[in-house]
């Protein structure tokens, strides 16, 4: 049986700033919820909405619709909810791969890219401060469960990229094509701000320029930035 208090919890959690203070984050969606308990990830609690899914979840609280539906952030709530504890981010740097984001604002980007660091199989995701938290709800909604296999960080990226001894290479318009670039085995690839790009304070640090190369009478002004990362990534791991 859910309490007031619960509910109170769930619902505060939609707010980054109580996220982090009670270390819980929420996921909605039996495929999601099923992710992340199979990947190690610590439940507090999972609330469905019907009696016949409760035996597909260890200890999960039956709640009528209605109180799911004010728990939940989406318009129209799936039938499971959970509520999970937040990893520890472990800040040491990776002797792999690394893929580094300038102030990625978009959720549904940031949620794309987790998934597709856990598709390439780079476990480090190191983030500016100003990128979006990943804990939002539309970032976990677009990682499908990926965020328990990819350790994300949120740190300084000038100190950061100060310190690793690996090339860097940074996705620039006007870069090398990737096609032709000498990748190294190792290395960190930053991605930068939707509409800006890379900064200038963290472009000092980049190594290496690369870009993906327009084909045709291509007019489009750019590429979205998860886009970008997918084919980078695809031609990193070749």
């Amino acid at each position: 049986m859910v309490t007031k208090n619960q509910i109170k919890l769930v619902v505060s959690l939609k707010q980054k700033k109580y996220r982090s203070q009670h270390r819980l984050f929420v996921v909605e969606g039996e495929k999601v919820v099923n992710e992340l308990l199979q990947a190690g990830a610590k439940p507090f609690k999972v609330f469905v909405d019907d009696a016949v899914l409760m035996g597909k979840f260890k200890d999960a609280d039956v709640v009528p619709s209605k109180i799911l539906k004010q728990m939940s952030s989406l318009t129209r709530p799936n039938g499971v909810l959970g509520v999970f504890y937040m990893t520890e981010s472990q800040k040491d740097i990776v002797d792999d791969w690394v893929v580094v984001l300038d102030a990625v604002r978009d959720p549904g980007n940031l949620g794309t890219i987790i998934r597709l660091c856990d598709w390439f199989g780079v476990t480090q995701l190191v983030c500016s401060p100003d990128t979006v938290d990943c804990y939002n709800p539309k970032v976990l909604q677009a990682t499908m469960g990926s965020i328990a296999r990819v350790n994300i960080v949120y740190v300084d990226l000038e100190d950061y990229l100060q310190k690793t001894n690996l090339p860097i290479y940074g996705a620039y318009m006007e870069g090398k094509p990737v096609y032709e670039a000498d990748l190294a085995k190792k290395g960190v690839l930053v991605m930068g701000n939707e509409a800006k790009g890379i900064s200038d304070e963290v472009g000092q640090f980049v190594t290496k320029r690369i870009s993906i190369p327009q084909f045709g009478a291509a007019t489009a002004e750019s590429l979205n930035v998860a886009t970008a990362t997918a084919i980078l990534l695809n031609d990193i791991r070749r």
